[in-house]
């Protein structure tokens, strides 16, 4: 049988040599199937199992001269067994053995990208509780807009890896799937139990109607999701990239012992890592794109798919799972900068309350309208200073000077307590305790 590992390095996945050991397998356990039907001698499929090998380099050369992977790969395959490799691929087409194949290899591809993104949201989730009171201003916009914590950032993050875990778990069914029925899938020279016997042994279903090649839409999927995770990588990426600047730095991804940042600015410390997950994500998102344009084939099938995906199938998971990689890298180790995260909660000298202080006025008696006047035009005082650098009074300050705000100084000492925005904010991480990372 095809040998399993735990986790094994994605680019052997799309190696020849995996590749042509599945295609043997495919033979051999076909070759059974037809002696379990009495179709082929007994004592042959057991040679045929014994004898059956390949060299990647002889069926190069091969190849050379028949232009035809299949053939070149069943002509090498017949120089070990000898006499009885008659049998084999009796009754089959080249894409019964190339896309059952591929199938088999998408699911070992998903495989790894699905364990990839369970190490992450396990570290998103632990990351997650250890932060859970680390205060920190929340943004909209970009701009500054009330009190939450790092440990909600790392929430959702947890919660986006366990969509992207369901993602892959159900396009792996929706890929496991094999198709050995002949030339335009009628099984006009091989029986459906040949089908149903060799997908059984490699963990997968048959295609209940393929016309000689597995429908692509289902590769495009498996695309689609891969472009999907990728994205939500990048969006992880992009927001450590964004707490990193200097203008922000509440947070950093991790800075090696040795490291250097820059060969001009010997100061830098620059996100390079999360820049290459939103780098490659673009790769794997534009891949995409051509898992799309394969669905359209000629009538029964062509082969105008298969020279792409060749190319877009084995870069779009080795990008993934190397993008995973770093992605797992930067949330394990990303420092946190808590008192920073004060500071910057604090820079816009309390104008981050001023939804307490709408619903406040709101509560008293005041009309929502009139309300939004006076907490408007106090907090566009403090914004002016702010974004002018100037020094000048806070937003509590301005309110308690306006006539028009009723507040007192106990109202006011409830609304500008960050907590008080975060009162029910256990329920998120009730919720987080669920996911089961």
């Amino acid at each position: 049988m095809i040998p399993r590992y735990s986790r094994p390095e994605m680019a052997a996945i799309w190696e020849l040599e995996n590749k042509f050991e599945i295609w043997k397998e495919i033979e051999v356990l076909a070759c059974e199937a037809q002696a379990e039907l009495g179709v082929i001698p007994r004592e042959d499929a057991v040679a045929i199992r014994e004898r059956a090998a390949f060299e990647v380099e002889r069926i190069d050369e091969i190849e050379r001269t028949t232009n035809h992977d299949v053939i070149a790969f069943l002509t090498n395959m017949a120089e070990h067994i000898g006499e009885p490799s008659k049998w084999v691929h009796y009754g089959m087409t080249s894409s019964d053995l190339g896309d059952t194949a591929l199938c088999y290899q998408m699911t070992q591809a998903i495989d790894i990208l699905i364990a990839d993104v369970r190490r992450i949201g396990a570290i998103c989730k632990r990351r997650a509780f250890e932060t859970r009171e680390m205060l920190c201003v929340g943004r909209t916009h970009g701009i500054h807009a009330e009190p939450m914590t790092m440990g909600m950032k790392f929430g959702r993050w947890t919660w986006s890896m366990k969509r992207a875990e369901q993602r892959l778990v159900r396009t792996r069914e929706m890929m496991a799937v094999g198709a050995i029925s002949g030339a335009v899938g009628s099984y006009s020279n091989i029986d459906p139990f040949v089908e149903q016997y060799v997908c059984e042994k490699l963990g997968l279903t048959p295609d209940p109607l393929s016309t000689q090649v597995i429908a692509r839409d289902r590769h495009a999927q498996f695309l689609a999701v891969l472009a999907t995770v990728a994205a939500s990588a990048e969006e992880i990426a992009t927001e450590v990239r964004a707490l990193q600047k200097s203008d922000t730095l509440e947070a950093e991804e991790p800075f090696a012992k040795g490291q250097k940042g820059s060969s001009a600015m010997p100061h830098k410390r620059n996100p390079i890592t999360a820049e290459r997950v939103c780098g490659l994500a673009r790769v794997i998102k534009a891949n995409a794109q051509v898992g799309f344009d394969n669905v359209a084939l000629w009538h029964e099938r062509d082969i105008s798919h298969s020279s792409a995906e060749r190319v877009v199938l084995a870069d779009s998971t080795i990008g993934l799972d190397y993008l995973l990689g770093k992605l797992e890298w930067i949330l394990d180790g990303m420092v946190l900068y808590p008192e920073r995260m004060k500071a910057n909660l604090e820079a816009t000298r309390g104008l981050i309350y001023s939804s307490r202080v709408l619903l406040a006025l709101v509560d008293g008696g005041m009309l929502r309208e009139d309300a939004y006047v006076v907490v408007q035009r106090n907090a566009m005082k403090v914004w002016d200073d702010v974004q002018n650098a100037r020094a000048g009074t806070s937003y509590r300050e301005n309110l308690e000077a306006d006539a028009e705000c009723p507040l007192t100084a106990a109202q006011l000492d409830e609304i500008f307590d960050p907590w008080a925005f975060l009162a029910r904010v256990g329920t998120v991480f009730d919720r987080l305790e669920t996911c089961d990372f």
